[in-house]
This record gives C-alpha cells, structure tokens and sequence, in this order.
C-alpha cells in the first residue's frame, strides 16, 4: 500500500514538474502579452475619464486582480476609488450577492458616482459598468493596439478579444477590507480545527471584493434591485487559504488536468470549481500533515472523488457562500458527461499512475 502511494507520488511530482510548469510558464507568457494591451486600453479609458484609474500592477511577477479562467481566458478586476459613503447591505435575499445603499444623512453629491446612484439611494452595478463599456468601446478605437484588440459584442460585460485567441474580461469593483459579509458568517465552522484562529483574522482582514458583473444565480430575475447589485468574490481570501503543505501544488495539478481533459462542450468546469474543492478537501483534512507532500496522491484522489460526487448531484457550492451553487446554469448534459470523463480519469490515474505521462 505504501508503495503503491510512493508511486503515485512520484508520477504526480513528475507531472507537475513537467507539464503543470509548462502550463504555468506558457499562461505566464500569454499574461505578459495580454496585459500589455488591456494596460493601453485602460490608460485610454483614464484620459477620458480619470475616475476610471487603472489598478493593473504587476508584483512579484503577479498582476493585482488578475485571474486566470482558462490558458485563453482572463479576468481583470479594476479597483475603483471611494466606497466610503455607501454601506454594504447583504440579507442573503440576492445569493452571491449584496448592494451598496447610500449611508443615512449622505448627500449625493458627496459621492464621487453621484450620477450611478438610483432614485433609492442604490449605487447601481449595472449603470457604472455600462458607462465603462461605453468608454472601453471608444479606448479601443484609439489605443497603440487597435488591430490586435476588438469588443466582444452582445454582452453586457466588458470583454475583450485579443489577437483572435484570448478573451479578458474588465470587471470594474470595490476592494472590501476588514469587514465580513454576513452572507459567509458561518465560516469557519466550529466543529473543524482547521484553517485555525490566526489564518481566520488574516483571510477576513484580507475580506473580499464587490464585481460589477452578471451574477447568474439571478439570471432570469430582472427587477431593479437585481441588476443593481454587486457580485461577492472572495479571490485573495482563497488565496491566503491555499497556502502551506501540498495545496498549492494540487490545485495546479488539478487546473492542468481540467485544461488538458475536462475542457468539454457547455464548459461544465472552470479553474473555480477545482479552487473550491480544494478549500473543501483542506476542511476534510484539517491537520497540516495531511497536506505533507506524502499525502498529494490521497488529496488528488480525494478531490477527484468529490468533483465527481459533485457532478452527479449536479450541485458545487461556494465555499464562502453555500447557498450558492456554482453548477447554476450549466446544462445537465455537459455536467453528466463530465462526471463520465473525470471518473476515467481518476480511475486511470490512480490503477495506473504512470498514465500521468500521457494525461
């Protein structure tokens, strides 16, 4: 048994070695080419309109605000300026998401997005990232990379296609700090040890983000309330989460399996799915000798496990937000078929590990 743990280990330690680092060198490539351009478009957007200020800077060889969807897809988030004279409403009545509601004895004008403020007091989502298109739009048409860059069209979020091959989306959105949705006060769960007291101060300092985009867990609910609202996205916490024993390295493993195998009809996966089953995995397995590079075979094997599980049931909760079912939308169909494929996959490489060299 030990030795056939050993193997699977080293198989996985190989294929990271080998193709989760290619991917990762590959993606690292393609971000440096992409962000060129969208830093050219938003510089564009700043000169028309400054409170529009680009917060795309790199660090430490990493983007602020940059997510990786797929190799070929990307998400940037544009840190906006001067939430202060709003609260943060969140009643769970809008799973996934939450309003900012002008504070009592606020005037409008002390807002510096006085003219995105509804007849109720609601600074809308909607209408900010609607002027953003419009101002995207006319940056692209006269940016330095105006013949490698064009609009996606018949989308109310603002994406863009870049040289025929990737698609970033701009996600205008408020950086939340030191503060806790209620929506996620459940967390941690008191009967787990795990991430412990001092990751928990550190992952709710770090608090989370407010994104002006489509939330589909409304899709089909059009009133106001709805499309004024703001989408929860708790991307730096998972972050800070995922940190420590062999986590990290089973989420590349993972991403690079999914972008190599589970890239299917009706896109039923994403990177986000593998990202939260991870934090669920770290819950089952609470003591960080579980995460001991040992283990990665039994943490791979057991994520592979759940996603299937999850797959059947046809429902993968948020991890912050389990109300939230991040399956939401997805056709049955390309749901059952991927539990068929992860199923094989995880069968081949657990009977087989030397099949890593193909997979």
């Amino acid at each position: 048994m030990i030795a056939a743990q050993a193997k699977l280990v080293y198989h996985l330690n190989k294929y990271y070695n080998e193709k989760c680092q290619a991917r990762k060198a590959a993606i690292a490539k393609t971000i440096r080419e992409v962000c060129k351009v969208v830093s050219d478009v938003l510089k564009e957007v700043e000169v028309q309109e400054p409170r529009f200020i680009s917060s795309l800077n790199e660090m430490d060889n990493r983007y602020e605000g940059l997510e990786v969807i797929s190799p070929t897809e990307f998400e940037v988030v544009l840190y906006l300026n001067q939430m202060g004279v709003f609260n943060f409403v969140d009643d769970g009545s809008l799973p996934g998401c939450a309003v900012l509601k002008l504070s009592d004895g606020r005037k409008r004008s002390m807002s510096l997005w006085v003219e995105f403020i509804t007849a109720s007091g609601y600074l809308s989502a909607r209408k900010i990232r609607s002027r953003f298109q419009t101002l995207v739009a006319q940056a692209v048409d006269k940016c330095s990379y105006r013949d490698v860059v064009k609009m996606v069209a018949d989308t109310s979020e603002v994406k863009l296609r870049i040289r025929d091959r990737y698609v970033v989306q701009i996600t205008p959105a408020f950086k939340c700090t030191r503060i806790w949705p209620r929506s996620a006060a459940h967390w941690p769960l008191p009967h787990i040890p795990w991430p412990g007291p001092n990751r928990v101060a550190e992952v709710k300092a770090e608090g989370f983000n407010l994104l002006s985009k489509e939330c589909h867990s409304l899709a089909g609910k059009q009133s106001s309330a709805e499309s004024d609202a703001w989408v929860l996205q708790f991307a730096e916490a998972e972050n800070r989460l995922q940190m420590g024993g062999c986590r990290k390295k089973c989420l590349s493993i993972l991403k690079t399996l999914r972008d190599r195998h589970l890239e299917l009809p009706g896109q039923p996966l994403n990177n986000y799915h593998m990202k939260t089953l991870v934090s669920y995995e770290c819950e089952k397995h609470p003591r960080e000798s579980d995460w001991d590079e040992s283990c990665l075979g039994d943490r791979l094997n057991g994520i592979l496990l759940q996603l299937i599980s999850c797959l059947q049931c046809r429902r993968c909760p948020h991890y912050f937000l389990p109300n939230l079912d991040l399956f939401q939308g997805k056709p049955h169909s390309a749901l059952e078929n991927a539990a068929k494929q992860t199923w094989r996959l995880a069968r081949e490489i657990l009977t087989n590990p030397k099949s890593l060299e193909k997979l």
